[in-house]
């Protein structure tokens, strides 16, 4: 599993991008970059992210930095998933 193209395409569905997502890169800000990606969209995306990757998110591992950018939100799910 590529975890880098699972997120693009959870952002790309959760948020109805219309393959805008082709184009980010780790480095492409998400939160306050996004006009789609409001409180309740990051609410989905949490919830897409448990069940795509099978774990579960804390209140309190998550914060504006966890959806700063593209690849903070990857390292998030890697690190999620290495345990």
């Amino acid at each position: 599993m590529n975890i880098q193209n699972e997120v693009l395409a959870l952002l790309d569905e959760l948020l109805s991008l219309n393959g805008r997502t082709s184009a980010f890169t780790r480095d492409t800000p998400l939160l306050g970059a996004i006009p789609e990606l409001d409180s309740m969209a990051v609410v989905g995306l949490i919830t897409g992210m448990e069940e795509r990757f099978g774990f579960i998110a804390d209140d309190d591992e998550i914060d504006g930095a966890t959806f700063a950018t593209v690849g903070s939100l990857i390292e998030f799910v890697e690190a999620k998933l290495a345990g």
